[in-house]
């Protein structure tokens, strides 16, 4: 089944609102099984209104227009539409009774204007809105599905998952069911050669790949009748992605995030965690405290921005901070170190590195960053050379470091 979402309204078109009804309902008919192929905007012009209309009615089976319900004269959707069909307005008694009761509800008085939104073809069937004053409407015609509703979101939302859904669930018979794998550590390119004959002959399962700073998510996405019938349809498609990047894969789940995985392994495994940060200024450990239960893992995390609070706070010796800079491998072995000792935490990790935009040379330049992690199993550095601007630097920089963390907790064996 497939379907196309119409937002009404020229202050839409004008940038003066942002339509978020768009990306909802692509959501939400993807969870009963409704392809959704076009999404468009259309200002309060009845010919152009028109145009779009029939155009989407001659592609898709199910159209749902937002917007345009409202009492006054640039709300022309429900007319608009009517008209299409050669159908009349009259007032309907129960819907003018429920607006009547909306209004003296709130201890006002209804202003005649809004008569209207209480008028229906006696064809369709009114949908009701809790949320403010304008009920929706339902019709279908020639085999297809019509519903308009409210522009605003949240009488919108409410209303889709209230009348639209149930509609649309019981036509198709399926839902749409999701599954997300978590990589870190890969690029959107490379994990897409190493997946490439899976994705290029995707069919349910389908798998798409979504990229974001540093990681890249894989969404398969299959419809089935229930969880179970989900599951089943997943699991081949899962172990094989398993089999072929599994060294990459931090997780699975809808929104779990790299602080997340890495807080669930760490109470897992009973172990503690220690930060010590220059270029990432407490971020490693903002993103690790961000996380509910985080308490149980992680108690102490020293910001040492200078060659002197390294000096003192972590003991590295001046000669090596002299001798090779505090953007240098040798200073990310000395801070992970005496950060492990000195808090006796499982897993010490720090940071040093150019966040930029100054500060970079032709030998150390911006966006050079070292990573350390100390365990009873000695030191391990990585070095970084990332790119962007100073925000993506310490962000990468900090989800290095949770990764290298998440790295040594999923291998750690008690001392």
């Amino acid at each position: 089944m497939k379907a196309e979402f119409i937002a009404v309204g020229t202050e839409l078109l004008l940038g003066e609102i942002t339509d978020t009804n768009g990306a909802f309902i692509s959501r939400e008919l993807a969870r009963v099984g409704v392809d959704i192929y076009y999404r468009s905007v259309v200002g309060d012009n009845r010919e152009r209104l028109l145009e779009v209309l029939d155009a989407a009615l001659h592609r898709a089976d199910v159209v749902i227009l937002s917007g345009g319900l409202g009492p006054t004269n640039d709300d022309i959707t429900k007319q608009t539409v009517s008209s299409y069909f050669g159908l009349t307005l009259e007032e309907n008694p129960e819907a003018m009774a429920n607006l009547a009761s909306y209004f003296s509800s709130r201890g006002r008085q209804m202003p005649e204007v809004n008569r209207i939104q209480a008028c229906f073809p006696k064809e369709a069937e009114i949908l009701k809105n809790n949320n403010g004053t304008a009920p929706g409407m339902f019709l279908q015609r020639d085999g297809k599905y019509v519903f308009l509703l409210p522009g605003p979101p949240r009488e919108f939302e409410p209303m889709v998952k209230e009348s639209v859904l149930p509609r649309l669930s019981s036509v198709t018979g399926t839902q749409l069911f999701t599954y997300t794998v978590h990589t870190f550590g890969i690029s959107e390119s490379a994990l897409y050669e190493k997946l490439r004959d899976l994705i290029d002959t995707q069919d349910n399962p389908t798998i798409a790949l979504y990229a974001e700073p540093g990681q890249v998510r894989i969404r398969l996405a299959a419809k089935a009748a229930d969880d179970g019938e989900a599951k089943a349809i997943f699991l081949p498609t899962e172990k094989e992605i398993n089999r072929r990047v599994g060294k990459y894969i931090y997780g699975f789940g809808e929104d779990l995030t790299l602080s997340e995985a890495v807080v669930q392994k760490l109470i897992e495994k009973k172990l503690k965690v220690a930060t010590a940060e220059s270029c990432t200024g407490g971020l490693i450990g903002k993103m690790i405290t961000d996380v509910p239960g985080s308490s149980a893992v992680y108690n102490i995390g020293y910001v040492t921005y200078s060659n002197a609070a390294k000096n003192v706070e972590l003991s590295v010796s001046k000669t090596t901070l002299e001798k090779y800079g505090a953007v240098s491998q040798q200073v990310a072995e000395e801070m992970a170190y005496h950060l492990k000792k000195k808090t006796k935490a499982h897993i010490a990790v720090v940071s040093t590195g150019i966040a930029g935009p100054d500060g970079g040379t032709a030998e150390k330049p911006v966006g050079l960053v070292y990573v350390a992690v100390a365990t009873h199993d000695g030191v391990k550095v990585e070095k970084l050379n990332l790119s962007g601007n100073r925000d993506r630097v310490r962000t990468l920089a900090a989800k290095h470091a949770l990764w290298m963390v998440l790295s040594e907790a999923r291998a750690y064996i008690s001392e």
